[in-house]
């Protein structure tokens, strides 16, 4: 509660601030604004990576600098609860990102996956219903869907895929992994297979892998880290849509803060690993990870050694603050170039990740968990009329930025989108979530609820069943399932998942683990 408060009162004095300093606004300023409010809007999603809820200034953490992130929260509206839904597969980006493109739920979204391969589907995909309403769409960055961005957008800059090149090959891992499990490898043990950055640091003397090292790739490949070139590009396209009168959509997809986390050497000296506190929730084995799909196999996982150590968590999380305070420089340079182009008081700006990340949480390092810190990511909107440094705890998907931004452009939403927009929720219209009940769920070995302020979490491959209480308990520390007291509530949360996977048309069945209630 007091870091609620304090969190509030840190907003409400930016928000004086800006109050103070608008008082000196010209009437030129003044006219640009009149002006704007005649136009369509322009729309400016910023998406990252891999990036926790908890790695924003603003948002409570001190260890972490990121001037520009806390700029756009103080001035914007934040969503304190906005999850992704899930992922058929392991790479979660991929489902999230599938997801918020084709307005689908999750389940229908990998089907929609597959018709994207084949052509189909495209013009129902959010650039282009945007473009249907007279916009100028443009990309730059991570894309990771299976429609291809070229043929979606009227102009796709530099379109990256999953992740930096590294080591990992996922074809040769999955074979190697396969061998150790049925005897069939020379390597005796799982660390035995890992390659070059990756179960690291083993001490404080593992020199084996350096996040500046151009010699790795990665962020590097190319000559100019990946970060800056979407910054670069998004310069260009501001510089010349401040000619035309015709509103534009921008869709800037970062890398960062996925691994390979890389930063310049700069951003590494602004952190010592040895002085970043540890996760709250931190253990060393997460009991379930191999049943679950999160053991050594799993590429995010294998990052860190097993078990964990707390040396080397603090070593990624340096490496993982250094990219995204790399990564908020480059955003504070497209929001000076917004402001400059004289489009900037008719434009909303949404930022938000396709996920978080666990780094070390729970013991575990990847997106591939039902925990708050991985489904969960930071989402922001930005926007003439709405309240500055506003907070709303309402529960949302990060796939409502389509249907959302639909609503600003003055488009109806589709039949065939599943989420809803947030735009009740932003200007205060409503405090209620459009959704009874969060639903989440990983590949076929784990399925969520959140509702209630309690969440359960259901793992079918390990006939276990986990229950928190969130309002009391946000780091997801202490279990209740096992006590008598709480037994009701986890029926109750039950019997309402089974109602969210039919409504998700969600065919795993998971009606046996009943019997542990």
């Amino acid at each position: 509660m007091m870091a609620r408060l304090l969190q509030q009162l840190c907003i409400a004095g930016s928000i004086l601030l800006t109050a103070c300093s608008s008082q000196t606004s010209t009437s030129n300023e003044s006219q640009n604004k009149a002006t704007a409010k005649a136009a369509k809007p322009n729309f400016v999603f910023i998406f990252a990576d891999d990036q926790s809820p908890k790695t924003i200034g603003a948002y409570g953490n001190p260890h972490i600098k990121t001037p520009t992130l806390d700029e756009i929260a103080n001035n914007g509206v934040n969503f304190t609860n906005a999850h992704n839904m899930g992922s058929w597969t392991g790479a979660v980006c991929l489902a999230s990102r599938t997801m918020l493109n084709s307005g689908l739920s999750v389940w229908q979204a990998k089907q929609q996956d597959q018709n994207y391969k084949n052509g189909q589907g495209l013009q129902q995909t959010w650039s282009k219903l945007m473009e249907k309403q007279g916009y100028d769409t443009y990309m730059t960055g991570k894309w990771h869907v299976h429609a291809p961005a070229h043929k979606i957008f009227n102009t796709a800059k530099t379109v990256r895929g999953g992740m930096p090149k590294d080591y990992w090959q996922h074809h040769k891992m999955v074979a190697a992994f396969k061998a150790l499990a049925n005897g069939t490898s020379q390597a005796k043990s799982a660390e035995e297979l890992m390659p070059v950055g990756y179960n690291r640091p083993l001490n404080k003397n593992d020199d084996s892998w350096s996040p500046t090292d151009p010699k790795f790739g990665g962020f590097y490949q190319g000559g100019k880290h990946w970060s800056e070139v979407v910054k670069d590009e998004a310069l260009g396209f501001i510089n010349s849509a401040a000619q035309k009168d015709k509103p534009f959509f921008m869709y800037l997809a970062f890398n960062a803060p996925h691994d390979p986390r890389q930063a310049p050497q700069a951003y590494q000296d602004m952190y010592q690993a040895e002085q970043l506190p540890l996760p709250s929730n931190w253990q060393a084995n997460y009991p379930e990870k191999d049943q679950i799909g999160n053991g050594p196999s799993l590429r995010d996982a294998a990052l860190a050694p097993f078990p964990r150590t707390e040396y080397a968590t603090q070593v990624h999380l340096k490496e993982y603050y250094a990219l995204i305070t790399h990564l908020d420089e480059q955003i504070g340079a497209i929001i000076k170039a917004l402001k400059a182009s004289g489009k900037f008081d008719n434009t909303y700006i949404v930022y938000t990740a396709d996920h978080g990340l666990a780094v070390g949480e729970h013991g575990l390092f990847g997106k591939q968990n039902m925990y708050e810190h991985s489904i969960r990511s930071p989402y922001i909107i930005w926007g003439p009329g709405l309240e500055k440094g506003k907070v709303v705890d309402a529960n949302i998907y990060l796939q409502d930025t389509m249907a959302t931004a639909l609503e600003l452009a003055g488009a109806t939403k589709p039949e065939h989108v599943y989420f809803n927009s947030i735009l009740d929720l932003a200007k205060g219209k409503t405090n209620t979530s459009h959704y009874n009940g969060i639903y989440g769920a990983y590949r076929e070995s784990q399925r969520m609820i959140k509702k209630g302020g309690y969440k359960l979490i259901v793992y079918p491959t390990a006939n276990t069943i986990k229950l928190f209480d969130l309002q009391n308990d946000k780091d997801e520390k202490h279990n209740l399932f096992a006590k008598p007291q709480y037994r009701q509530k986890a029926k109750q949360l039950f019997n309402d998942l089974l109602d969210l996977q039919k409504e998700m048309q969600d065919e795993l069945d998971i009606s046996a683990m009943q019997s542990l209630l």
